[in-house]
């Protein structure tokens, strides 16, 4: 055990929908711990730069990404997998940390395999309803399997159902505490008409900033447009009254969330959770080709509730698209049902639970190393 402060450890990357959860929990940690917390992540700009702005020490290992598919990439990804394992148990025995908690990708496996090794326990979080092959490896490891939904379980075996808990995917506090005239005021569109906030920006973003662009004449000035683009995206339109464009947003998004009548996107669980916690309705367009189906899965489960509207396939068109959004932008109380019934899928309160379940595991670790050093 390191000599320093006592230490709770997180991992986890590649992409924002694996760290921003556990930015989440690591907020509600901070209320209650005043010990070290650090992150161990693969470097990737997305993962260190938020987690450094946090302010959060982060460590990278090296990192090969996990494929299902046969790929002679596979075979230079071995060597990086092997090499990132070293480098997190070295990484981890100079931390000593109490708790090692992976919110999954492909870089959370080698520390999760180390920490196991090394006697530290290890708690991992999967936020899509089906497991993400990082999660399945890192569950033969974990002494705590956490769960977004109740309906993942179906894909556990009896063994991992006894580990796991079902606890919701953590959000972070401030995006359901935005303020809606800070955010109409921010973007400068017509502040009377309804809102659309487009969450494109990660992958496959390009299929839901074209599907907006055909959308936008249909509709005819009629409502307004946030839409978040991702990096090197052409806009839908030229910025004016009624469209604004950005790369990303940060700071500004609470506030956008609560200007938005209605959030268009992907069925990832971040924008999935982030508006049920900010009670917006949502359309969805999952991503298909190239995904493993747990974005399907995850909008299959909000549509059924009817909390989200969701266009596959054939349905995601441009026409379809603009027809929802006027739909939705003339009807408060069908807007206002599909936030509830979101709600009652997605409870926004998991950040704190799950902190909570963290610290209780590392003070019974903290109670018996005392105890060893005796």
């Amino acid at each position: 055990m390191s000599m320093d402060k006592p230490c709770i450890a997180f991992t986890g990357g590649g992409t924002g929908g694996h760290v921003y959860p556990g930015l989440a929990i690591i907020e509600r940690l901070r209320e209650r711990w005043d010990g070290r917390i650090v992150w161990i992540g693969s470097g990737k700009a997305v993962e260190r730069d938020a987690v450094r702005a946090a302010g959060i020490e982060f460590y990278s290992v090296p990192s090969g990404k996990l494929r299902r598919s046969l790929s002679p990439r596979n075979l230079v990804d071995v060597f990086k997998v092997a090499a990132g394992y070293v480098a997190a148990r070295s990484t981890l025995r100079a931390l000593g940390p109490l708790i090692l908690f992976s919110k999954g990708g492909y870089v959370s496996v080698p520390p999760c395999l180390a920490a196991h090794r090394l006697g530290i326990p290890v708690f991992t979080h999967e936020s899509d309803v089906s497991p993400g092959l990082a999660t399945r490896l890192n569950s033969r490891w974990a002494e705590r399997i956490v769960l977004s939904w109740e309906a993942s379980l179906a894909f556990l075996d009896d063994a991992r159902k006894k580990r796991a808990v079902v606890m919701g995917n953590p959000v972070r506090s401030a995006v359901g505490s935005g303020n809606a005239g800070r955010g109409k005021a921010w973007l400068g569109v017509k502040p009377d008409l309804p809102l659309v906030l487009v969450m494109g920006g990660s992958q496959g973003a390009r299929e839901v900033n074209d599907l907006v662009a055909g959308a936008l004449p249909l509709l005819g000035g009629s409502v307004a447009f946030a839409h978040q683009l991702g990096a090197g995206n052409p806009p839908a339109a030229p910025n004016g009254p009624t469209y604004r464009s950005f790369e990303f947003v940060h700071g500004e998004l609470p506030d956008l969330y609560a200007a938005a009548d209605i959030v268009v996107g992907r069925a990832g669980a971040g924008i999935v959770w982030e508006s049920s916690a900010a009670g917006k309705p949502m359309i969805l367009v999952p991503l298909v080709k190239g995904s493993r189906g747990d974005q399907v899965e995850n909008a299959r489960l909000l549509s059924d509730a009817g909390g989200a509207i969701t266009l596959t396939g054939a349905d995601a068109t441009a026409e379809r698209l603009a027809g929802e959004i006027r739909q939705l932008a003339t009807d408060p109380d069908k807007r206002a049902h599909m936030a509830r019934a979101a709600a009652a899928v997605a409870p926004p309160d998991a950040a704190s639970a799950i902190a909570n379940l963290i610290l209780e595991r590392a003070a019974a670790r903290l109670a018996q190393t005392g105890e060893d050093a005796r």
